[in-house]
C-alpha cells in the first residue's frame, strides 16, 4: 500500500504496548527497559470507516475489504541520539523511511515503570525527540547543501532549485524550528525529496492512565496545547486499556468494556483515523455483490491513478470512471437507485477523486 506512520518516542512511554494493541499481536516486545525494540516492527491495520459497511449492506456485498494503514514501531530515542547515543543513528534511519510520525508521550505516573529522564513531563520529552530529529537534519543538510551548491555553480538547474529550498530549511533548523514549519506547501513534494526527519507531519499521542482515558488529564492537556501551537494534532489514548481491549474477541464484551470506562469507541480508532488524516489520504470505494472494497489514495489523485491502485491495467487502459458520491449512493438506496436519479457521473482522466466516491472504472487493454 505504501503509506506508513512511524511510532516514535522516548523509551518506556508505551510505544510497543500501543503497537501491539494496534496490530493485536505480540510482534513488538513490550518490556520495562530501554531499547527493548531492536528492529522496527511493521503492522498493517484496517482503517475504521462506517461508510464501507453501510455501502456493503446496500449492495448486499458478500465480502468487505477495508483500506489499511501501515504502522512501524521504532525503538526509543534518547537525548544525544543524533550523535549516536543509545541506538540513535540506526533508528533515525528507520524514521527517515516512514511517511509520517506518531509521537507517543507519557502522560501517566507509574512507580513500576521507570522514566528515562526521571520525571513525567511530556512537553520536555516532545522537545527532546524533536531536537534530536532537527540536529540530525542539520548535520545532513549542511553537508548536502555544499554538494548542491557545487552542482548549481556547474549549471545544474535542478540543483539550483533544490538548493534554494534546502537553504530555507537550513535557516529554519538553525533557528531551532523543524523543517515542517517551512511554509512551502506548493513545494511539499520537493521538501519531501530532501528526506528531512523534522519535515514529516506529526501526530502527538498522549498516553494516559486508565482513569483519564475518557477525558484526559493535566499532562495530556499540555500536549494538546503544545500540538496546537505547532499546527499539529493530538490524540488522547490509554495504551494499557487498548492492550486489554485487544485481548477481547467478543464484540459485545468490547462494547461493555468501553461503556464501563465511559468510552464510545477504542482510542486506537482515533489514532488510526488521525494517522490517515495526517498523511492527507482519501478513500474511494468499489462496491458490488462480490465485495465492497475501500481504497487509499493521496488527496489530489486523478481517476486513472486511482484506477491503477486497483490494477496497473486499469490505469494503462483507462477510459472513464462511473462515479457516484457516497451521500447519493445512500440517499437513493444503492447503485441502481442513484443511476435512476441521474446521480451517476462519467468522469474522465482529469477528474480528481473525492473522499467517499464510489467508482467503477471502464478500461481497455
Amino acid at each position: 500500500m505504501g503509506f506508513s506512520c512511524g511510532i516514535v518516542g522516548l523509551p518506556n512511554v508505551g510505544k510497543s504496548t500501543l503497537f501491539n494493541a494496534l496490530t493485536a499481536t505480540a510482534a513488538a516486545q513490550a518490556a520495562n527497559y530501554p531499547f527493548c525494540t531492536i528492529e522496527p516492527n511493521v503492522g498493517r491495520v484496517a482503517v475504521p470507516d462506517e461508510r464501507l459497511e453501510f455501502a456493503a449492506r446496500l449492495a448486499k456485498s458478500a465480502k468487505i475489504v477495508p483500506t489499511q494503514l501501515e504502522f512501524v514501531d521504532i525503538a526509543g530515542l534518547v537525548r544525544g541520539a543524533a550523535r549516536g547515543e543509545g541506538l540513535g543513528n540506526q533508528f533515525l534511519g528507520h524514521i527517515r523511511e516512514v511517511d509520517a510520525i506518531a509521537h507517543v508521550l507519557r502522560c501517566f505516573s507509574d512507580g513500576n515503570v521507570a522514566h528515562i529522564e526521571g520525571s513525567i513531563d511530556p512537553v520536555r520529552d516532545a522537545e527532546t525527540v524533536e531536537t534530536e530529529l532537527m540536529l540530525a537534519d542539520l548535520e545532513s543538510l549542511e553537508r548536502r547543501c555544499q554538494q548542491m551548491a557545487k552542482r548549481a555553480r556547474g549549471g545544474d538547474r535542478e540543483a539550483k532549485v533544490q538548493l534554494e529550498l534546502a537553504e530555507t530549511a537550513l535557516t529554519a533548523l538553525r533557528e531551532g524550528k523543524p523543517a515542517r514549519e517551512v511554509h512551502a506547501r506548493e513545494r511539499q513534494g520537493e521538501l519531501n525529496a530532501l528526506q528531512l526527519l523534522s519535515a514529516k507531519p506529526i501526530l502527538y499521542v498522549a498516553n494516559v492512565d486508565e482513569a483519564s482515558a475518557a477525558s484526559g488529564n493535566a499532562e495530556s492537556s499540555r500536549v494538546a496545547s503544545y500540538a496546537a501551537r505547532r499546527g499539529a494534532r493530538s490524540v488522547v489514548i490509554s495504551a494499557a486499556i487498548e492492550a486489554e481491549l485487544a485481548q477481547l474477541a467478543d464484540p459485545l464484551e468490547k462494547r461493555e468494556f468501553l461503556t464501563a470506562l465511559g468510552l464510545s469507541e477504542p482510542g486506537l480508532s482515533r489514532v488510526i483515523r488521525a494517522g490517515y488524516t495526517l498523511l492527507d489520504l482519501v478513500t474511494f470505494f468499489t462496491v458490488g455483490p462480490k465485495e465492497a472494497h475501500a481504497w487509499t489514495v493521496e488527496r489530489g489523485t486523478k481517476a486513472p491513478q486511482a484506477a491503477g491502485r486497483i490494477h496497473t491495467d486499469f490505469e494503462k487502459g483507462f477510459i472513464r470512471a462511473e462515479t457516484i458520491a457516497y451521500d447519493d449512493f445512500v440517499r437513493h438506496g444503492g447503485e441502481q437507485g442513484a443511476k435512476d436519479a441521474g446521480r451517476m457521473r462519467l468522469e474522465g482522466a482529469d477528474y480528481v477523486v473525492k473522499d467517499g466516491d464510489i467508482m467503477f472504472f471502464r478500461f481497455n487493454v
